[in-house]
């Protein structure tokens, strides 16, 4: 049976009264990249709140690996080596680049290889390099991007969540942007993809889940769900 990075199971999610996930479940096999799906409101960033610690479930259980972290801090979670590249980038404006890369970094968990450092960061990403000294509020959007992963890269995680990467940028950055994701897949990271750009995610995943309303309504391998009509769930006629 595969290793799962990351599991949720059953999950009920509240925003207040607000009823948000409903017995949702999502496994990320180890070393696989899992898309998620769903147009806006679907559930998608709310999962990926579950699964950091930033929401705590009132139903179900979070794993990462072997370890039940259901209800932890994000801090601790993170210590499990899980890292989120937020929506919206979130980078620290008020600090250089190499100043977020720095207060990001972290050792890799059961004494790992350290695999991200400064330097395998820039090679990954020149133009940080270019930029290590510049304020990260006057950066460009794709910029913004780029260190929001190569932060989240820094922590040395054994998964990735990536909360809509390509929202808001020119189609050139979005390219350089997957293109560095299929990169990170190569190298055996798990990761999870939350987009609402369906064809960027079956180009690159290895299994699809599609929320709607809070619920899963799709899930499979990527190759068995491309021929299959999914518009009516991710908002597209």
């Amino acid at each position: 049976m595969q290793a799962l990075a990351l599991a949720l199971d059953d999950i009920d999610a509240f925003y207040g009264d607000s009823h948000v996930l409903h017995r949702v479940s999502l496994h990320l096999g180890a070393g696989r990249l899992l898309g998620l799906l769903g147009r806006n409101g679907a559930g998608k960033s709310t999962s990926m709140n579950v699964a950091v610690g930033l929401l705590s479930p009132r139903h179900g259980a979070v794993r990462v690996y072997d370890s039940d972290v259901t209800g932890r801090a994000p801090e601790a979670i993170a210590a499990q080596g899980v890292a989120l590249v937020p929506q919206g980038r979130r980078v620290f404006r008020s600090l250089s680049v190499q100043e977020n890369l720095a207060v990001a970094a972290r050792k890799p968990r059961g004494g790992l290889p350290l695999l991200w450092t400064l330097e395998s960061v820039y090679t990954v990403f020149p133009r940080l390099r270019e930029r290590h000294r510049q304020l990260a509020g006057s950066l460009s959007g794709g910029e913004q991007q780029m260190l929001a992963i190569a932060r989240a890269l820094m922590s040395n995680p054994r998964v990735l969540l990536m909360d809509e990467p390509s929202e808001g940028l020119a189609p050139q950055i979005v390219a350089e942007v997957m293109a560095t994701i299929r990169r990170l897949k190569a190298q055996g990271l798990s990761i999870v993809l939350v987009e609402q750009n369906a064809k960027l995610v079956f180009d690159v995943a290895d299994d699809i889940v599609i929320l709607n309303s809070g619920r899963v309504v799709v899930e499979g391998a990527a190759e068995r769900l491309k021929g299959d009509d999914l518009r009516q769930h991710l908002g597209i006629y």
